[in-house]
């Protein structure tokens, strides 16, 4: 049997208004509506197959919603059921930069202050399950999100969380990001700090000419990692000098890893409970090719992650794995040969490898694909 998907509704302005003399609204799902504020709007339709989620609702409204869905709020310091991906602005809601205290106040603290109080594994069904719908929600979003986009266009680059800002390969991949950015393609990452704020901060930048590269990291030297006092007041910072109004990122965080705050340089946030939801997503969406950067052992297993993928062309297809950095991956961890042999005796099979120290070099393999 064809299913057809639910249209989504998520503001009193956005509700369905069917033709004239037509008062049946069949296959909706409504997120954290008041429909106590449009009583007129509830009393005069019928409600078929839809899902009412967080949202408020007359008694004599609910007693006519037997064919649908209908979930509370669930009480949670989030919405079990997000409209929409998170942004910088909406994860640091409460945060004021100019005042660096206040970051415990932000929404994004709050979440992982009652995370870590509840429980990373709570035995209370009604955390664990707000969880688990908050992160399907999330998941919905993001690939609603995704769907603006050609999947070969969407690229990863992955690495460390404590590569300093002032660090070369920082650089480097700040300006890989941004070229691929203006190129057309929507890079992805984890979504914290390090290579992964890199990543985001190129770009934010896309559209302004390459020296505001360097103008953005002299504004970041102030701290040059996630345990200085001011790396979050530094990046506000240069959001508000460089606003981006064109040009789109997604981070993909969560908070297992809370202590490390995710970079606001990401215009879209997905930021999950689960990580081994999050984990599974960034690579299964990174169908245009994934950068590895030197990093320790979330990136290790990332790559062994993505080369199984590729493997068994779990989507379809495989995708490019480019490592930069020539010495970190071949000799101090040495991933690279390893990899380049399991695939020439066929133990691994789909996999397009390659090395370079060259970001240039890098931006070409991505784009000729």
């Amino acid at each position: 049997m064809k299913t057809y998907p639910y249209i989504e509704v998520g503001s009193i302005e956005d509700l369905p208004r069917p033709a004239a003399g037509t008062a049946m609204i069949v296959h909706y799902v409504f997120q954290y509506i008041d429909f106590e504020q449009a009583a007129d709007y509830a009393a005069k339709h019928s409600f078929i197959d839809c899902c009412f989620l967080g949202c408020k609702l007359p008694t004599t409204m609910l007693e006519r919603l037997v064919s649908c869905v209908v979930l509370p709020s669930m009480g949670m310091i989030f919405k079990a059921f997000p409209e929409s991906l998170y942004t910088g602005d909406t994860l640091y809601e409460g945060y004021d930069w100019h005042n660096e205290e206040s970051i415990k106040d932000s929404f994004d603290a709050r979440v992982y202050k009652d995370f870590m109080e509840s429980g990373i594994s709570p035995n209370d069904i009604k955390i664990t399950l707000s969880r688990t719908l908050h992160d399907h929600c999330m998941t919905d979003a993001m690939l609603d999100f995704l769907s603006r986009y050609d999947y070969r266009d969407i690229v990863g680059i992955m690495g460390g969380h404590g590569m300093k800002r002032s660090d070369n390969l920082y650089r480097e991949i700040v300006l890989i990001s941004k070229c691929l950015t203006e190129s057309g393609k929507l890079m992805i990452s984890g979504g914290g700090p390090g290579a992964m704020e890199a990543t985001h901060l190129g770009a934010w930048l896309a559209g302004y000419p390459d020296d505001a590269i360097d103008d953005a990291l002299s504004i970041l030297s102030v701290a040059d990692d996630q345990d200085s006092p001011k790396w979050l007041s530094s990046a506000f910072q240069v959001r508000e000098k460089y606003p981006q109004r064109r040009y789109h990122s997604l981070g993909i965080p969560t908070w297992i890893y809370g202590h490390e705050s995710p970079t606001p340089f990401a215009t879209e946030i997905a930021k999950y409970f689960q990580n081994s939801i999050r984990e599974d997503n960034i690579l299964a969406i990174a169908c245009g090719g994934i950068i590895y950067t030197p990093g320790m052992a979330g990136t290790v297993q990332e790559i062994f992650q993505h080369a199984s993928q590729n493997h068994y062309k779990v989507y379809g297809s495989s995708s490019p794995m480019v490592f930069l950095g020539t010495d970190y991956w071949q000799q101090q961890i040495p991933v690279y040969p390893m990899l380049e042999d399991l695939s020439t005796r066929g133990i691994y099979r789909n996999l397009t490898l390659s090395i370079t120290n060259d970001s240039a070099v890098a931006y070409r393999l991505l784009m000729q694909y």
